[in-house]
C-alpha cells in the first residue's frame, strides 16, 4: 500500500502499461484467431469413387466470403501413386454463391481411383468474382482431403 503521492503515480503508470500491453496482446489474438482465418475459399477432396473406367472425385467447396464467383476454372494435374504425372485437365467449379457450401463432382477418365496418389491445383485459369476479376484467387484457396488421394496446390 502506498502512503505517498509518488508511490500512487508509480502504481498508476504500472497499471497503464499493463493495460496497454494487455490490449496489444488481445489485438494480436484477435488478428490471428481461427475466426479471422475462416475467410476465403476452401476446397476439400471429400470422396473418390471408382466408376466403369474412371474415378469420380467429389469436391466440397466452402465459399466463406461475402463474394460470389461467376467463374473458377482450375488447371488440375493428376499424379499416380508412384509420383508420375497421369493426366492434366481443367475443371470449372463455378458458380459459387457467397457464404455457401457446394458439392461438385467430376470424372477422371481412364484412371482407377487406386492409381491416383495426388491431385495438384496447378493454377487458377480464371477467377471471376461478382465484383470482377480476382487476381489473388489461388492465395485465397485452402485445400484438404478426406481420402488417401492428396489435394495440393
Amino acid at each position: 500500500m502506498c502512503a505517498t503521492k509518488s508511490c500512487h503515480s508509480v502504481q498508476n503508470v504500472r497499471r497503464l502499461v499493463t493495460s496497454v500491453l494487455s490490449l496489444g496482446l488481445l489485438g494480436q489474438l484477435l488478428l490471428f484467431s481461427p475466426a479471422w482465418a475462416e475467410n476465403g475459399l476452401s476446397i476439400e477432396l471429400n470422396k473418390v469413387d471408382s466408376q466403369d473406367e474412371a474415378c469420380r472425385a467429389y469436391f466440397v467447396i466452402d465459399n466463406k466470403n461475402s463474394t460470389a464467383y461467376e467463374a473458377l476454372k482450375l488447371d488440375l494435374v493428376v499424379f499416380r501413386v508412384d509420383g508420375i504425372i497421369s493426366q492434366r485437365f481443367a475443371v470449372d467449379l463455378a458458380p459459387l454463391e457467397a457464404n455457401k457450401r457446394t458439392v461438385k463432382l467430376f470424372d477422371i477418365p481412364q484412371t482407377p481411383c487406386s492409381q491416383i496418389g495426388s491431385i495438384l491445383i496447378n493454377e487458377v485459369m480464371e477467377c471471376k468474382a461478382d465484383s470482377g476479376e480476382d487476381s489473388k484467387c489461388l492465395q485465397e484457396i485452402s485445400v484438404s482431403s478426406r481420402t488417401d488421394v492428396k489435394l495440393v496446390k
